[in-house]
């Protein structure tokens, strides 16, 4: 233990000779370390949400859709096209043993308009039931019911950005009136805000399908959500669901997938995704590495002499090669920890706007690559500097 607290007191003082230097080789590492970091903090986050908001919808929640749903290239009405599911599928898939809620949906992008204001958003009709089914409470106000479907009721509950783009605030927008393609309607309720990587879910607006006939006169839907009484029925369900569509429609027409399906299908993407961005981070650490590679050599030139007169004085050439490899793999591990520090400041400045997220994962990961970076590339100048002649090294000019 004495000996590597002496190898590594000198190293340290061998590096403070040109401080310099010294900075300029760990910031190599720091932003090759700090890209790998943040590359895993960005997927890790994004994958822990994504699994969060399946979390909430529940194991037990089945989705129909045209095609081969989210996994092809079928994607639904008013998206890519496909089939159009009718209320007598609906009908008939209310009837099946273990379904407990029912909720068709048609989707058309559209643009809201208030007080001289307009804000793009995805107007969406359905029923009552859609609500519970994705686990969408109101902040303010209320959910339409399935009287006001039955009545046709020009209500609607918008998503939090609709409310906070055109009226200011989720509270101001209450029983305001809105225009949707030439059409009126009165907002009874604001949903909870989703957040940042569902946004594109608080620009919703749900309304009773039965209202948007001048949009949908032929009462057709992109997709149908359910649930069923609880997740150990989700396979029979499932089957008997395609056995009643497999009546009237091709097996190759419409998908039916459970949440679990859907989760391991984004998880992979995923998971394939980071790969690539680690892969590209890693590039600038093989930068840094040969920074080091380099600033070491440098060093084991200017540093002869001392290495003849340490070697003629009793060091080994074992004793040469910890020193000088120690000192690459400090400099590198300054870097690793400036790098991680640095990426922990940048997650809490950018996770109001994106989940991202450094576990115990993504610390190993930058003290092991930091690491493994230093003595990488630093055995190879330490091994020439070991190798040297003592009387040759002291005579070197």
């Amino acid at each position: 233990m004495k000996y590597f607290g002496y190898l590594i007191k000198s190293s340290l003082e061998d590096l403070k000779r040109n401080k310099i230097r010294t900075f300029l080789t760990s910031l190599g590492i720091l932003i090759g370390v700090l890209s790998v970091v943040l590359m895993m903090a960005f997927g890790f986050g994004l994958k822990d949400y994504i699994n969060k908001q399946f979390e909430t919808l529940g194991k037990n929640m089945i989705m129909i859709l045209p095609g081969t749903g989210f996994s092809g290239s079928t994607g639904g009405q008013g998206l890519i096209g496909g089939i159009q599911f009718d209320e007598k599928d609906v009908a008939k898939i209310k009837r099946v043993k273990g379904v407990t809620e029912v909720a068709p949906m048609t989707m058309k992008s559209v643009k809201a308009e208030a007080g001289g204001k307009a804000e793009p958003g995805s107007l969406i009709g359905t029923t009552a039931n859609a609500f519970s089914i994705m686990s969408q409470e109101t902040q303010v106000g209320k959910v339409f019911t399935e009287t006001d479907v039955l009545k046709k009721k020009k209500v609607v509950v918008v998503g939090d950005q609709i409310a906070m783009k055109l009226f200011g605030s989720p509270g101001s927008a209450l029983n305001r009136s809105i225009r949707i393609q030439n059409q009126r309607y009165i907002i009874i309720g604001v949903i909870k805000k989703i957040g940042s990587i569902g946004a594109s879910d608080d620009s919703n607006i749900l309304v009773p399908y039965t209202a948007l006939l001048s949009l949908n006169p032929n009462k057709t839907f992109f997709g149908i959500y359910l649930k069923t009484i609880d997740d150990k029925v989700v396979s029979q369900v499932k089957n008997d669901i395609k056995t009643v569509l497999l009546r009237r429609y091709k097996a190759d027409d419409f998908s039916v997938t459970e949440q679990s399906e859907l989760l391991n299908t984004i998880n992979t993407i995923i998971g394939v995704l980071n790969i690539a961005l680690i892969a590209i981070g890693s590039i600038s650490l093989l930068v840094g590495g040969i920074g080091i590679m380099n600033i070491m050599y440098a060093t084991v030139t200017e540093r002869t002499k001392e290495v003849g007169i340490r070697r003629a004085i009793g060091a080994t050439k074992k004793d040469i090669l910890f020193q000088f490899l120690s000192e690459a793999a400090i400099v590198s591990i300054f870097g690793g920890l400036f790098a991680l520090a640095l990426a922990y400041l940048i997650v809490v400045l950018i996770q109001p706007f994106f989940p991202a997220v450094i576990n115990a994962v993504s610390v190993l990961t930058a003290f092991g690559i930091s690491s493994f970076v230093g003595i990488f590339f630093g055995v190879f100048p330490a091994k020439k500097a070991a190798d040297l002649s003592p009387i040759e090294a002291i005579r070197f000019e």
